[in-house]
């Protein structure tokens, strides 16, 4: 097993408003991912994946709402995030890495009719589990993200790209902050840099930006696939992105244009904030989650 690193759990005491029970998987590797299961066991499960540099403590004002409505809610730690272990080496990570390990734990869960909430990250993941098994799921949210396929990076993606190599500091809390409209408290910020004691426990944070399939990269075939796959995925698929986002704006364009549970979706909608909408508009959020989990028929 490569070398790993796990948090201490004393770094997640008393976080605010994140009461859940840890669960936990290991992978085939020996890599153990940390998630939340929240709600009925024989409710619709809500997949809730997030992105970079964040972790499940993102979808903590969204679980209650959608738990409520009487739906279970998954929400799992990416490796090299959250709870979950942490490789130390940047070398170490792969996008197909990345979807693989999430497929071996959604494999492991047995689930129906899922509904897949995504952001960032969350999306390039998620929508390649859409992509490779479109039978179990039964509708998308996507806010804020996309399934790049080798297009020319923003320029301000390209900075963030920059930033996240090379700067020698890399303050977790302070980038979920500067992209969040709404100013967090102290404990929120620290709730946020609560996995990454050391600086080689980042290493997956800092390299994700550099495995976004921009430009060249080895991961653009099995993104093409995975197009294909969703241009016959004529299941809800919801865009809900927001407002002030200056890197993902305008990216729900593709999915509207050649995804078919898109095409004629009326739930469609901006949300108010920045590219953290989870922190921003977590209402709206899980609004647009029911509403395409009821429009599924699940």
């Amino acid at each position: 097993m490569p070398l790993a690193y796990r948090t201490p759990d004393h770094r997640f005491s008393n976080l605010p408003d994140f009461p859940f029970r840890p669960h936990y998987y290991t992978l085939r590797e020996g890599l153990r991912v940390h998630y939340l299961d929240e709600g009925p066991r024989d409710g619709t499960p809500v997949l809730m994946m997030h992105g970079e540099p964040s972790w499940s403590y993102l979808y903590r004002h969204m679980i209650g709402p959608v738990v409520e409505a009487g739906y279970r809610v998954l929400a799992p730690d990416l490796i090299g995030f959250g709870k979950s272990d942490k490789l130390t080496k940047k070398s170490e990570y792969s996008y197909a890495l990345h979807v693989a390990w999430m497929r071996d734990w959604l494999d492991s869960l047995n689930l129906q009719n899922i509904v897949l909430a995504c952001q960032d990250w969350g999306s390039l993941i998620g929508l390649r589990l859409v992509a490779d098994t479109p039978d179990l799921f039964a509708g998308v949210v996507l806010s804020n993200g996309g399934l790049p396929a080798g297009e020319p990076a923003p320029r301000a993606f390209g900075r963030w790209r920059r930033f996240s190599r090379f700067s020698p500091v890399f303050p977790v809390g302070a980038i979920l902050q500067k992209a969040t409209i709404r100013e967090l408290s102290k404990a929120e910020v620290a709730a946020y840099e609560a996995p990454f004691p050391t600086g080689k426990s980042k290493a997956g944070a800092r390299i994700f930006p550099s495995l976004v399939p921009l430009g060249r990269n080895e991961a653009v075939p099995d993104q093409e696939r995975a197009w294909k796959k969703l241009r016959s995925f004529d299941k809800p698929f919801t865009c809900a992105f927001s407002d002030g986002d200056p890197i993902t704006r305008g990216g729900d364009a593709k999915f509207r244009e050649t995804v078919p549970g898109a095409k004629d979706n009326p739930l469609h909608r901006a949300l108010k904030g920045h590219h953290f909408i989870q922190e921003d508009d977590p209402e709206g959020f899980a609004a647009v989650i029911l509403e395409t989990a009821q429009r599924a028929g699940v």
